[in-house]
């Protein structure tokens, strides 16, 4: 299957957006630094070049306003003000849409525009004065594109009008390679081109103008000499034109420059959907491996248990690989966040300042991409309710700055994700009296400080005094709560009155395949997800009557109740004379989950529930087992909340 020339350049110019954009909020930090001034106007400069050679000329053209706007930047003449950064990243946010084809009204673009050109016209200069130009250099540029250059949306024109903005130019079309006109074919292209360019630009703006066919053109780079050189230029290109024309390729300087090649075996671009297909394909492998297991344990041939057991330790070795090929670093969520504190700050009127811990911890991809709105409507939350402004923190002590941290970390085989602000923390009285006021507790009512936090993710509820374009409508935190537990998670709120809030969220690192504990309830089986497990134990007849009613076990001085989820499941049998205890844990919550007989592992390719069963709360999916029966996996989080509440309604009761 070919790629799409269109939406392989809506690729790279939505990598080169995020470059420009992270650029862009780094010199908000530091506007006298050169090289990050230079990075964004590259940037630009290679957007607008790529958007017009694919056919994106509305890209271009408004790209060309913002290149403008920085060559100034660059060249001294105007200051890189924090007024100014905010008008390209408003820009940046149109280019955007156009470069996804979204709908993009022209009108907004000159809005857009006219600010752009009130705060170049406004800005005063640099505050020092730009360093002299660099000398003018003579450049040979050889190049020629595939065959099939024209089929897949590159025109050569474009590439010459770029080489031509970066200073004096002449072109030699090279025809040595057109066949004969009854061979020649109208798609394809012969040509190649002799370029001498006279310009005070080095090697990489030039490479720039090719970055996106660089791989599959040929392309020699020499430099002839200064401009000053006894030889003119157009001498330079007479000779050119008069020396037989040699292929690039087999010019020695076209192997050496070796940039030009540009090998790109490093990394390799990959639908995502190919991902998905890949990951299904591995699951089907898990379970068909099941399936080979549970006959060969039934058999008493040799050679059929040891191909088995080879067959288990691939299948578990693709599951594993498979497993780190979907898997990203989370920085590049962390990195959408930077955008959105500078435009809280912008909205609020607060000076914000984010920062990351373990911004190298990685994640399945599919958990990122919906991990990014919950994290959104947290640091709004934050920076909107937790935040107080520049006045009410000096007047209580604090640094006139506020401070919103988020960490990342892997623990087992879940990733805790935790956003810190240092704000005033949440007013447990005014949760309270919103949360009668709306009918959520009833007045009085005895709630757990933990219990108490937890309203905040009911639907509905918010505690802002009035509403604004952040918060104060009730929504958003509910969602959060929804999401987060869609993700088989768990979120956690802790809060110091006057020292700021914690949200921790606690993921799983893939929602696809997981190891998995297999056990017996009545008939029928359960997997409990390994990750979870602390401990197994056994549950005598003794410890079960000394119980006497409240469900509680002793493991090394600590009591820890247990759910009978025979009793739970509703299964109507017995139970069996030798009961297992499996002690799990969710956070810093434990609960035993009392079972008939714990079966073994099982790799667990984890299949969504029904519509008609997505509702009920003690489960999480289900996974085919190998005998083709259907296993429910537990939701650890559900069960351990469900036992620690039974066991405080049995201490108030006693």
């Amino acid at each position: 299957m070919s790629l799409d020339p269109v939406e392989t350049f809506r690729q790279e110019a939505q990598d080169l957006l995020e470059q420009i954009e992270q650029g862009l909020l780094d010199l908000n930090q530091n506007p006298g630094d050169r090289e990050l001034v230079d990075a964004v106007f590259r940037g630009l400069h290679t957007l607008k070049g790529s958007g017009a050679m694919f056919g994106f000329d509305a890209l271009a053209a408004f790209t060309h306003h913002c290149e403008t706007a920085f060559d100034r930047v660059r060249k001294g003449e105007v200051a890189a003000t924090s007024e100014l950064v905010g008008a390209v990243l408003a820009c940046q946010d149109h280019m955007r849409a156009l470069a996804e084809g979204r709908p993009a009204s022209e009108a907004t673009g000159d809005v857009l525009l006219a600010e752009l050109h009130r705060v170049v016209e406004s800005a005063g200069r640099a505050p020092e004065a730009a360093p002299a130009a660099p000398a003018l250099k003579t450049w040979r540029i050889k190049f020629s594109l595939p065959a099939d250059a024209l089929i897949n949306g590159t025109r050569p024109l474009p590439l010459l009008d770029e080489l031509r903005e970066l200073g004096d130019c002449q072109v030699v079309a090279m025809t040595d390679a057109v066949p004969a006109f009854d061979d020649l074919v109208a798609t394809e292209c012969h040509l190649a081109w002799d370029v001498t360019l006279v310009t005070q630009h080095g090697r990489e703006a030039i490479e720039d103008v090719f970055i996106f066919v660089i791989d599959d053109m040929t392309l020699d780079i020499q430099e002839v000499g200064s401009a000053q050189a006894t030889v003119a230029v157009s001498e330079v290109v007479e000779t050119a034109a008069a020396t037989p024309q040699v292929a690039a390729e087999d010019t020695p300087a076209a192997a050496n420059e070796g940039r030009h090649a540009k090998a790109g075996g490093d990394t390799v671009r990959v639908p995502a959907e190919r991902l998905d297909e890949m990951m299904d394909r591995v699951g089907e492998l898990v379970i068909a491996q099941s399936r080979l297991k549970q006959l060969a344990n039934s058999s008493s041939d040799i050679a059929l248990r040891a191909v088995a057991e080879e067959i288990e330790r691939l299948a578990s070795e693709m599951r594993d690989t498979m497993m780190v090929v979907r898997m990203v670093p989370i920085a590049q969520l962390f990195g959408r966040f930077r955008r959105l504190i500078h435009d809280l700050a912008r909205d609020t009127g607060k000076t914000i300042e984010l920062s990351t811990e373990g911004e190298s911890t990685e994640l399945d991809k599919t958990v990122i991409e919906r991990l990014a709105d919950p994290l959104i409507h947290l640091i709004r939350n934050s920076a909107d309710h937790g935040l107080e402004t520049p006045e009410q923190r000096v007047a209580a002590g604090k640094p006139e700055t506020g401070h919103i941290v988020l960490a990342a970390r892997q623990s087992g085989a879940e990733v805790v994700i935790t956003i810190i602000d240092d704000g005033r923390g949440v007013d447990r009285a005014r949760v309270r009296a919103k949360a009668e006021e709306n009918g959520l507790i009833q007045p009085g009512q005895v709630l757990s400080d933990n219990e108490l936090l937890q309203l905040i993710f009911a639907p509905g509820f918010s505690t802002a005094a009035a509403i604004t374009n952040l918060s104060g409508r009730g929504v958003g935190m509910d969602v959060v709560k929804r999401t987060i537990e869609g993700l088989r998670g768990s979120i956690e709120l802790t809060s110091t009155p006057g020292e700021g809030a914690v949200v921790s969220l606690r993921i799983p690192l893939t929602l696809a395949i997981i190891d998995g504990l297999l056990v017996r309830v009545g008939a029928g089986r359960y997997v409990i997800p390994l990750s979870s497990v602390e401990e197994c134990v056994e549950l005598t007849v003794e410890q079960d009557m000394r119980s006497g009613g409240r469900s509680l076990i002793t493991l090394r001085d600590q009591l820890v109740p247990f759910v009978r989820l025979r009793s739970l499941f509703a299964t109507g049998l017995a139970p069996d004379p030798h009961q297992k205890v499996v002690v799990v844990s969710v956070g810093r919550e434990r609960v035993g989950l009392v079972v008939d007989q714990i079966l073994g592992d099982h790799q667990t390719v984890i299949k969504p529930m029904s519509d008609l069963h997505a509702d009920v709360g003690a489960f999480s999916g289900a996974t085919i087992l190998g005998d083709g029966g259907v296993a429910l996996i537990l939701d650890i989080g559900h069960l351990v909340a469900a036992g620690q509440r039974s066991d405080a309604q049995l201490r108030v009761a006693s």
